[in-house]
């Protein structure tokens, strides 16, 4: 990006080329003296500078949300989700700048930019429904002129520790729905993608004092993980804390919380596989498998990063697939030819090299790419390797594009392969029949989160529950009833009847 539409990008969303690291209430502040460098994936530079926050400043939201908690939680929840409505026709205004912004910062292709700030739109639109909705049941009492009932309230500060590749959809997905449930936010992003949180923090600050929100109901905080992260899930007062992340970080975090009796949400490691029938609509499946491998650059924790392919049409199905690799423009992500962008850094990259060379090592054979592109950035080509699901690389999961390939000969030896990963987030199958795709969503099926039939792994919807099992965490977002994960529940029995009824029968009169 050219440094005046660099500097037209930045004024319209908020930024500054010095930005101070932690927001509550419309007010920016900091003062550690640590400062976090940003730089563009595309070219390497430094594009902006943050001053990360300290403890102190750490302490200081924290109480400041607490206060504000007590208050946010008296507002009515229709009344919430009016402010979150508006929220989301701040985003819509936004949505051009704020989607430059991602595939800026982050290197994701500009129409993945736009799709991820629609994202965040569609779920403060979801929110605004769900306000009207937040219900328990009535429940039938043994007891006679009785009631019994379940009612939610809100929970408390909601901690979330979001991850670089989704730097604001996922913040939208929580925060959307806990605000309308009577919480309040603390939102810690990705030291790699800090631009971004600022940006949105700013958005929501313009809507929330003009609506009298009480300050510490959004709260943003850029710093290190050892120092703010730390404290974050150390903490008491944060009843939940969600977390998208690797597994090993997921595991961590959820001793810790799991160790104060807090809740967790998590979303971790993915090792996402499509099934590719010989019953299977090949060019579905070929653009379906394209995008999940390619898209994003393989930084999607639903990328597609295993195929298990029909002995069939094994070798048919690779060359088409093979020839659309060889064509994927790869550059500039606001550049609207681009189909793939750079990783997000250097690490990133080393993290490319170094899983191609173990895939080798253990019996893969590289069918097409396997190399870092000769140009300033971090930009790799997306790779093909045939190789055994067993591998211990397989096993794994690298954030980059390379897809493993292998075969199978029957639909449950592919079921078997394609669940014997510790992973368990999203998959598919592609199969026009009927047995074998009611078979992969059916409890002998697969066993993540996720299954999809004649779609791919990745591009969930936000109606639906986010998230999957095993070593993936076990938590949810977004859709469906996840709502209840940001409000603890409560069980009531009324008696209306005056006299007093022991429940199971029992008696106990002097």
């Amino acid at each position: 990006m050219k440094p005046k539409e660099m500097n037209k990008l930045f004024k319209s969303l908020g930024l500054k080329k010095v930005n101070k690291g932690a927001s509550v209430g419309g007010q920016w502040f900091a003062n550690s003296g640590d400062f976090l460098e940003v730089n563009d994936p595309t070219t390497g530079t430094v594009i902006a500078k943050v001053e990360q926050a300290s403890a102190k400043d750490y302490q200081k939201m924290v109480a400041t949300s607490q206060k504000a908690f007590v208050e946010w939680r008296n507002v009515p929840a229709p009344e919430r989700g009016e402010i979150v409505r508006q929220l989301g026709e701040a985003l819509r205004a936004k949505k051009d700048d704020l989607g430059a912004l991602v595939s800026l910062e982050m290197g994701k292709i500009l129409t993945e930019g736009l799709g991820e700030v629609q994202e965040m739109i569609d779920i403060c639109d979801y929110a605004v429904g769900q306000s009207r909705m937040l219900s328990g049941p009535t429940l039938q009492s043994e007891r006679p002129k009785h009631r019994m009932m379940e009612q939610w309230h809100p929970l408390g500060i909601v901690g979330l520790i979001t991850a670089f590749n989704f730097p604001v959809a996922v913040w939208a997905w929580n925060t959307a729905l806990a605000w309308v449930c009577g919480d309040t936010a603390i939102w810690k992003p990705s030291s790699k993608t800090p631009l971004t949180a600022i940006a949105c923090q700013n958005i929501a600050n313009e809507v929330f004092k003009r609506n009298g929100v009480p300050e510490g109901v959004s709260c943003v905080i850029v710093g290190r993980g050892s120092v703010i992260g730390e404290k974050l899930v150390n903490d008491g007062r944060v009843p939940l804390i969600s977390a998208t992340g690797s597994t090993k970080m997921g595991k961590r975090i959820g001793a810790i919380v799991g160790g104060r009796l807090g809740r967790t949400i998590l979303e971790l490691g993915g090792n996402n596989a499509m099934i590719i029938s010989e019953k299977a609509d090949i060019k579905g499946a070929l653009a379906s498998a394209f995008f999940g491998a390619v898209g994003t650059a393989g930084q999607r924790c639903t990328s597609t990063r295993r195929l298990i392919i029909h002995h069939s049409i094994y070798n048919k199905f690779l060359k088409k697939l093979i020839a659309n690799y060889k064509n994927v423009n790869i550059g500039d992500p606001l550049n609207k030819r681009t189909l793939m962008g750079p990783l997000i850094d250097d690490t990133a990259v080393a993290d490319f090299k170094n899983a191609i060379n173990a895939a080798v090592e253990q019996g893969g054979k590289v069918l097409c790419g396997g190399e870092v592109k000769r140009r300033k950035g971090s930009f790799v080509l997306p790779t093909i390797i045939e190789i055994e699901n067993k591998a211990a690389i397989v096993q794994s999961e690298t954030f980059a594009p390379i897809l493993y390939v292998m075969k199978y000969k029957t639909v449950d030896q592919a079921i078997k392969m394609h669940n014997d990963v510790p992973q368990g987030l999203s998959s598919a199958i592609y199969s026009d029949s009927m047995s074998e795709g009611e078979k992969f969503i059916s409890y002998l099926g697969s066993d993540c989160g996720i299954a999809n039939i004649n779609i791919g792994t990745s591009g969930a919807e936000i109606g639906g529950a986010f998230g999957g099992e095993k070593e993936t965490g076990g938590g949810r977002e977004s859709g469906s009833d996840s709502w209840k994960a940001y409000m603890r529940r409560q069980t009531n029995t009324i008696n209306w009847g005056g006299e007093v009824h022991l429940a199971q029968g029992v008696e106990f009169k002097s």
